[in-house]
């Protein structure tokens, strides 16, 4: 019998954004887009009991002939390393969506949940696309909604934000495309097929230099995404200027969507090119995560503070992806995972603050602790997650992502380690400049504390920050067999290079040992 949860769960939410647009009011408007963000979320919680935590390979697949004389195919699939950030996907749209409808987005209704559904679906099509065309048109998909959530719900210079945004992440996906057609072109040139499929394409035979452009041009793409030091000034500005829920899906799964490029495409497809841009990008991962850092320290404006968090975090990302190590890669998918609760959380208490303030500056608050504890409360227990404090989910993927960086370059770890010390001082400092003290603003005295709607926003993601923090197992016993299965495409390619670079340097050896035999023979005695 077919499976058809995968097709379902992409594209409900489109027929969602359409069934929105026929209601004749914000409160039905509101429900409806609700109803189907709840659908995906509960089909991706069914997948997830029923996946299989020892199968490495993809599961749930749905192939069929899309476009056969181009060889372009619909083929979905959900593997170890996508599982949980498609379940992380539907949870953070569905909570963004209750979050918006109780106020925080106050015209257009309709519109705003159109573009948030289409949103999901180009996020989870992306996530599940094997087929590398089906890939690109969802990733490019996912950006035209979000263009226009910043520019027409965003706040402050808005326009100026969305447009950044577009430019950079679209000029970014052009050299991914071109690499794509390229290598489908000598897959097809070698062995007579057209194939867009991911499978097909693991075994084209490369020289150095298409290896290395190809790469380039995927690489190029998902560094933009990710973003990565020194081409992420486009993140602050989108962060800041989005709505909340905006911001949200922004940082909880956008910029995972460039990391996650590296460990399905970039790094399997050219093992060996990423084995060779290793230092390169841990030495680019270690400057984003000391950058932002010091960068988010001087914020005066809590969101965008956050936002340079983000630059911070994603280096530790990339820190454990590049370590190519299976404790480092393991690590930095649960950190994508771990980033986007706390960070997504973040974002919701600044949001929550901010309608009632209409304000994020940090010398705005003091003293919030006495006048909406609860508040206060949340707040500290998302920003402790956030700096990874022990027993809370960030301390897991830091820990795994360490441990793999240091097996490969030692010296990375210290400026991590220092990254460290700093995320937990902004935090701190901003922490306290906000929640403690005296109230020095007579308005902060009339603040009121959290309700029961924007409380049970908050709720699911704290139960997950502990239950990471403490029983991380379930997590990591389903991504494994993926990451092993991944990272044997980089130990087998480097077998090989290896085994080829000894026998060259034997044949020499020996050509070399022949000559001088023969320079013998003929000297004169």
């Amino acid at each position: 019998m077919e499976s058809y949860w995968l097709t379902g769960l992409t594209f409900l939410p489109l027929l969602g954004a359409l069934f929105v647009m026929l209601q004749s009011d914000d409160r039905s408007t509101w429900r409806a887009a609700a109803a189907f963000s709840f659908i995906p979320l509960a089909i991706s919680l069914y997948l997830l009991a029923r996946f299989d935590p020892h199968q490495a390979g993809y599961q749930f697949i749905e192939r069929y002939q899309w476009i056969p004389q181009f060889g372009i195919s619909y083929h979905l699939g959900m593997d170890g390393i996508s599982l949980f950030l498609v379940v992380l996907t539907t949870l953070l749209m569905s909570l963004s969506l209750i979050y918006s409808g109780g106020g925080d987005i106050g015209f257009r209704a309709r519109e705003f949940c159109f573009f948030m559904l289409i949103l999901e679906t180009g996020l989870l099509g992306a996530l599940l696309s094997i087929d590398l065309f089906m890939f690109y048109v969802f990733w490019e998909l996912m950006l035209i909604p979000m263009y226009f959530l910043i520019g027409i719900w965003g706040h402050g210079n808005k326009v100026y934000a969305a447009f950044k945004f577009i430019l950079f992440t679209m000029l970014g996906s052009i050299f991914m495309l071109v690499a794509i057609l390229y290598l489908v072109h000598l897959a097809h040139v070698q062995s007579g097929r057209l194939s867009f499929d991911l499978p097909d394409l693991y075994d084209v035979r490369l020289t150095a230099a298409q290896a290395k452009w190809l790469f380039a041009g995927f690489a190029i793409a998902f560094a933009v995404k990710v973003p990565m030091w020194p081409i992420h000034t486009w993140l602050p500005d989108a962060h800041t200027e989005a709505p909340t829920a905006g911001s949200v899906i922004l940082a909880g799964v956008m910029l995972k969507m460039g990391t996650y490029g590296f460990v399905r495409f970039a790094i399997p497809l050219f093992p060996l090119i990423a084995i060779q841009a290793t230092p390169l990008f841990m030495a680019l991962a270690v400057i984003g995560i000391i950058y932002g850092a010091l960068v988010a320290m001087v914020q005066p404006d809590l969101k965008r503070l956050i936002a340079y968090s983000s630059v911070s975090h994603l280096g530790f990302v990339m820190l454990g992806l590049f370590a190519l190590d299976p404790q480092g890669v393991e690590g930095a998918i649960y950190q994508m995972l771990n980033h986007g609760i706390s960070t997504g959380g973040l974002f919701l208490l600044v949001g929550m603050i901010y309608l009632r303030r209409h304000t994020r500056e940090i010398a705005e608050f003091g003293g919030l602790w006495h006048r909406i504890p609860i508040f206060a409360g949340i707040f500290m227990v998302v920003m402790l997650s956030s700096i990874g404090l022990p027993g809370l989910n960030g301390f897991i993927g830091e820990f795994l992502i360490m441990l793999g960086a240091y097996l490969t370059i030692p010296l990375t770890v210290v400026f991590a380690v220092i990254g460290i010390i700093l995320g937990a001082l902004y935090m701190l400092y901003a922490y306290e400049r906000v929640m403690f003290g005296p109230i020095t603003k007579a308005v902060n005295d009339t603040l009121s504390d959290l309700n029961w709607r924007e409380i049970g926003v908050m709720i699911p993601l704290i139960v997950l920050m502990l239950f990471m923090g403490f029983y991380p197992k379930p997590i990591l016993t389903r991504i494994e067999p993926s990451v092993d299965a991944m990272l044997s495409r980089v130990r087998t390619a480097q077998a090989r290079q290896e085994n080829t670079s000894h026998n060259t340097a034997l044949a020499a050896a020996t050509a070399l040992h022949s000559t001088n035999q023969w320079h013998s023979s003929i000297s004169p005695q």
